[in-house]
């Protein structure tokens, strides 16, 4: 359910006592006889060399292809490689790369050649997967002992190609961050014979603001298919007849409304239904103004059930206390805003904007992205990664969030429910097809991903 992903500091602890000789020559063994399995009609192979360990397992896999009857050398000029080894940094890299190192970076992706990168693409802080500067755009990594950070977050992750894991002789230790796995579905609760529909996991979706209807029914249909027995929505009272004829299972409840968003005076009604479900999701199309931010701060005090806030509900969010679980769902651009920042500066400190509004806030932040991360007040942060590029649509996260609500009510705690959310809504988008994918295919595909032997 959970891999270790290692930082620099947890490498350092996982070699200690080891002969560091011994480590680098099955290092550059493993580098070399995968650079030669991954292409086989390549000759000639030249390796980019730093001065520390990485560019010693460099020197070494070089040593290695010669000793196969390839044409390998160390050097910094890179014409007419089959293949670049790219060595220049390892795991201990962090910062920017001086002018010299740039320059060489610079050439290495001006070649035309592939690029195997020693333990990651040298640029990239194993650490955190940030990227200050310069950085090499690796078609294949053969990482050492366990997977980085680095390799799975981003920006770090874009600069990795492939990836292989390379075993040298460590033993597997636990780290602060872990990566998720398709077994984490195994946790999710199933119908039992003895449940009946409310009992099966109870979801009150709250959003669909006039124009935004889509959002809530996408929340509502995901919800279903991940399982839940129950589910309504609470919208606007003109948008009624949308509602009625979009969702056949949901049960409605319309509320008083200010132009066509859900006023605060709907609260009351929404609160007293709610205090049946087993959780709330809120924020799916809600609209943005004085009104519905009303609706959710007053939603997030008196309610005492499961919540996860997503889209218009994380506007202008500011912390608040409650008891009961709280899920937000930002994608890079809300979580800026949420922490005063730009979205370029989440997606450069992806890792640590995440930390950072989990421990602000007080709750489980699932940011979304290729790299969906986890993180809980305190505690290492989650990488869910098994998704594909047919998640980039609009209406993703409205499903998402609507997963998150099924888990929620089934239960679940709230940062298992999340990753667990993240990770079938990864996996769903596998099942479905590549090209022209809508957020719509991936509700159902869903029941697919949870009736899956894992």
């Amino acid at each position: 359910m959970l891999e270790p992903l290692y930082t620099a500091d947890e490498m350092r602890a996982a070699e200690a006592g080891h002969d560091v000789d011994d480590l680098m020559a099955r290092a550059g063994r493993a580098v070399a006889e995968e650079a030669m399995r991954r292409f086989p009609e390549a000759r000639r192979f030249v390796a980019v060399c730093g001065g520390g360990a990485n560019g010693g397992d460099g020197r070494i896999a070089v040593d290695v292809l010669r000793e196969a009857g390839r044409e390998a050398e160390v050097s910094d000029d890179v014409g007419g490689a089959d293949v670049i080894v790219d060595a220049l940094f390892g795991t201990g890299f962090r910062g920017e790369p001086r002018e010299d190192a740039a320059r060489k970076i610079a050439a290495i992706n001006a070649a035309d050649a592939p690029v195997v990168a020693v333990d990651l693409a040298s640029g990239v802080n194993a650490s955190t997967g940030e990227v200050g500067g310069a950085c090499v755009d690796a078609d294949l990594t053969v990482t050492m002992h366990g997977r980085k950070v680095g390799l799975e977050v981003a920006p770090g992750r874009f600069h990795a190609g492939e990836v292989v894991v390379a075993d040298i002789g460590l033993e597997r230790r636990e780290t602060e961050n872990r990566l998720v796995t398709g077994e984490i579905l195994e946790q999710v609760p199933r119908k039992r014979a003895d449940q009946n529909k409310y009992s099966a996991g109870t979801v009150l979706v709250v959003g669909g603001s006039r124009g935004m209807t889509g959002a809530p029914c996408l929340a509502a249909e995901a919800a279903f298919r991940a399982d839940a027995g129950y589910v309504a929505v609470a919208v606007p009272d003109s948008t009624l007849p949308v509602f009625e004829q979009r969702l056949l299972e949901a049960v409605k409840l319309p509320c008083p409304e200010d132009g066509g968003q859900i006023a605060p005076r709907a609260i009351e009604p929404i609160a007293e239904f709610a205090a049946k479900a087993g959780a709330v999701a809120v924020g799916p199309g809600l609209g943005r103004g004085a009104g519905p931010q009303e609706v959710v701060r007053r939603l997030l005090a008196e309610l005492d059930v499961p919540v996860v806030v997503d889209a218009d509900g994380l506007f202008e969010l500011e912390p608040f206390e409650r008891k009961a679980p709280t899920v937000l769902t930002p994608h890079e651009g809300e979580l800026g805003r949420l922490l005063g920042e730009e979205s370029s500066w989440v997606s450069a400190h992806r890792l640590e904007a995440a930390r950072r509004a989990a421990d602000r806030f007080g709750c489980v932040c699932l940011l979304k992205g290729a790299d969906t991360l986890v993180a809980s007040p305190g505690e290492g942060v989650w990488v869910c990664s098994l998704g594909t590029p047919a998640l980039a649509t609009a209406g993703s996260g409205d499903v998402l969030t609507g997963i998150v609500a099924a888990f929620l009510a089934k239960g679940m705690e709230s940062r298992l429910a999340a990753a667990a959310a993240a990770t079938a809504h990864q996996l769903a988008s596998k099942e479905i097809p590549q090209a022209g994918a809508v957020a719509s295919d991936l509700i159902g595909a869903l029941p697919l991903v949870l009736d899956a032997p894992v």
